[in-house]
C-alpha cells in the first residue's frame, strides 16, 4: 500500500494527540507564562506534526529525513519544557508522566519512520 497523504502516518496522527493534550494541559498555566512558556511548549508540540506533514510533502526521501529530525528536535525541547513545568509546580506528577508517556510514544514512532527512510535510501 502506498501512502498518499500524511494524515495516514500513525505518528502524525499521535502528533496531533500531543498537541491536543499540550494546549489542554497548557490551559491551565499562570497567565504570566502565556508568553513563555506556555507558548514555547505549544510551539514545540505544533511543530512535531508539523515539520511531519511538510516533509512528507516534500519530493525526495532525504528532505523528509530532514524534516524528520526537525520534528524530532521539537519532541525534545517539549519533554525538556514539560520537565520544567513540573519543577516550576505547573504540572503534577500524574500530569508530567502523561504528556512524557504520549512524547515517548511519538518518539518511537519517529525513530521508526526515520529508520525506514533511511533503509529506503540505502
Amino acid at each position: 500500500m502506498t501512502l498518499k497523504h500524511y494524515r495516514e502516518l500513525i505518528v502524525w496522527q499521535r502528533a496531533m494527540e500531543l498537541v491536543k493534550s499540550t494546549y489542554e494541559v497548557t490551559a491551565k498555566y499562570p497567565s504570566t507564562e502565556a508568553y513563555g512558556l506556555t507558548g514555547q511548549m505549544r510551539r514545540a508540540a505544533v511543530a512535531i506534526p508539523s515539520n511531519i506533514a511538510e516533509g512528507q510533502g516534500r519530493n525526495s526521501t532525504k528532505d523528509f529525513l530532514r524534516y524528520i529530525s526537525i520534528a524530532y528536535g521539537s519532541l525534545l525541547e517539549l519533554e525538556t519544557q514539560v520537565s520544567i513545568s513540573e519543577m516550576l509546580g505547573y504540572l503534577s506528577g500524574n500530569e508530567t508522566r502523561f504528556l512524557l508517556e504520549k512524547c515517548a510514544e511519538v518518539g518511537r514512532l519517529v525513530n521508526g519512520l526515520r529508520n525506514s527512510l533511511e533503509r529506503k535510501i540505502t
